[in-house]
This record gives C-alpha cells, structure tokens and sequence, in this order.
C-alpha cells in the first residue's frame, strides 16, 4: 500500500518537474529577438538565437520581430511649393533596434506601423512642401527621398526603431489637374509644332526662291553663251559661204539652188506654180544654169 502511494507520489513529483522544466525553458530564432517581463517589469532581451532559461510561471516571453519590416503608406495630398497638389504614394522599410524601447513606448507591430504612418505623412509634407513640382518628380526625387528618411528615422527612434529606407513610388498631379496639364501640353506642343511648320515653310520658300533665280540665272547664262556660239557659227558658215562663193561662183550658185529644190519641193509640204523656164528651174534646163540667163538676155528688149 505504502509503496503504491510512493509510486503515486513520484510519478506527481515527475509530472510537476516536467512541467516546471518545460515552463523553465524557451527558444529564440534566427529572426526574432526576445524580451524577457518578469511580474510586468522587463529583465532583459535575447537576440542570440537558441535554446534560453526563464523563471518559471513568473517571467513572460515576449517576442519582436527582428527583420526588416515594411510600412505602407496610403497615398496622401501634398501641397508643393510652388503651390501644386501633388498625390503621393510613398512606403519605408524599418527594423526594431531597442527591443526594450519599442515594448515600453509602442509595445507592438500594428501600432509600430499606425505611428509611423503618422511620422511619414509628417514628413513628406514637410519635405516636400519646400520644393516645387518638378523638383519632387525629376531633378531631387532621391535626395527628398533621403531627406524623408533622415526625419523619419530621427523621430522613430525614440520608439526603439531604426528606419532603413523611405521611397516615393509615385508623385503625380490629382486626376483633374492631370487632365488640365496634359491639354496644356498638348496645346503648346501644338503650337511648337505649327510654328516649326511655319519657320519650315518660310525657308523652303527661301530656298525655291534661291533655286528658282540661280535657274534663272544659269538658263539667261546658257541662253547667253548659245546665242554667242550661234552667232559664232552663223559667222563662220557666212565665212565658209563666201569663202566658196569666191572660189567658184558658180558651184556656189548650184549648191544654193539644190538646197532651194531640197527645202522648197518637199512631198506633201508645199504646192506653188512657177513657169518651167524660170530662174528657178534654170538648173533642169541646163546644168551650168546659164542658158536661162542668155535667153533672158535675148529676150529683152534693145533700148
């Protein structure tokens, strides 16, 4: 009986070790870090992962995410410089660097990301209240971008966290305004485009005009210098016609009645009636081509 109770009684004690062991004992991952509250009061953090002791029943093991966590941000309306309304869609990337601090100040992620969320609304409007709209988009984005994180980062850490990144993914007018700056370029484009088609015209013009006087130029030249070669030509047949002429009159005179028959007795071209005994004909007659012009003396009457 004795020993039946005994058993009883080891086999409790066994039970209660066991338990009080198992509540004695925890394990810290690679990407987490553990604060250790005894009684509400924090003891110590553990970020070296393994296996770790705890007051059992007493100590609480609290655990925080030692990754990089990411914040997205809604988009939000900025008010520029330069007095435009710009959307922006901004998101930041943190870690939890005082496990300590964080528990004491926020206590948990979801109200980690409420809170900084409020902070980088703050500073976007802040940063980019001071810049204008081109600046934002083109000519500072990753500075501002810099700058946002700098602010932000200084202002969460007082809640333990460290802010690794902030980025603008997009900076863009209201869907209204963007409607109304898009007709506005498209306006100016168009009146660029009408005034390169305007200068394009005004120097074709020029340069047909251009073209058209040097044509006239080089035909009146052409012209020119064909009517001297003419002129040249004309000459030297004249010359080589009385150079002929005065070699032998009369094969002169026989060239020019055959150049006579070949020009003026074409077929089909020309129909005229002359006398057969004619000076024209003289050379059918004869082929000296004088008999025509004795008969026609003898047949003139002697004073």
């Amino acid at each position: 009986m004795k020993a039946g109770i005994a058993g009883i009684v080891a086999l409790i004690l066994l039970l209660v070790l066991i338990v009080v062991g198992y509540a004695s004992v925890f394990t810290v991952t690679q990407t987490e870090q553990v604060l250790l509250v005894r009684l509400g009061e924090p003891v110590r953090v553990l970020t070296e992962p393994g296996l770790h002791f705890k007051a059992p029943f007493i100590d609480t093991v609290i655990s925080i995410d030692k990754r990089i966590l990411d914040l997205e941000n809604p988009s939000q309306e900025v008010i520029a410089s330069d007095q435009k309304r710009l959307v922006v869609d901004a998101f930041a990337r943190y870690r939890i660097k005082d496990a300590l601090r964080f528990y004491q100040s926020i206590g948990s992620i979801q109200a980690a990301n409420i809170q900084l969320t409020t902070l980088l609304n703050a500073s976007l409007r802040r940063v980019l209240g001071e810049v204008t709209f081109i600046e934002v988009v083109r000519d500072q984005r990753e500075s501002l971008m810099n700058k946002i994180r700098d602010q932000l980062d200084k202002e969460a850490a007082g809640y333990g966290i460290s802010v690794v990144d902030v980025r603008i993914r997009r900076a863009d007018l209201p869907e209204q305004n963007s409607q109304a700056v898009y007709q506005r370029m498209q306006t100016e484009r168009q009146r660029e485009a009408a005034e390169f088609r305007a200068q394009g015209g005004q120097k074709a013009q020029e340069i047909r005009s251009k073209a058209d006087r040097e044509a006239t130029v080089i035909i009146a030249e052409a012209n020119s210098q064909a009517e001297q070669i003419r002129g040249t030509g004309d000459a030297e047949r004249n010359r080589l016609f009385a150079e002929a002429y005065g070699k032998d009159a009369d094969f002169f005179a026989f060239y020019r009645s055959m150049s006579a028959y070949e020009h003026g007795l074409k077929s089909n071209d020309t129909r005229f009636l002359l006398r057969p005994d004619s000076d024209f004909f003289r050379f059918f007659s004869n082929p000296s081509g004088k008999a025509a012009a004795k008969a026609e003396a003898t047949a003139a009457p002697k004073p």
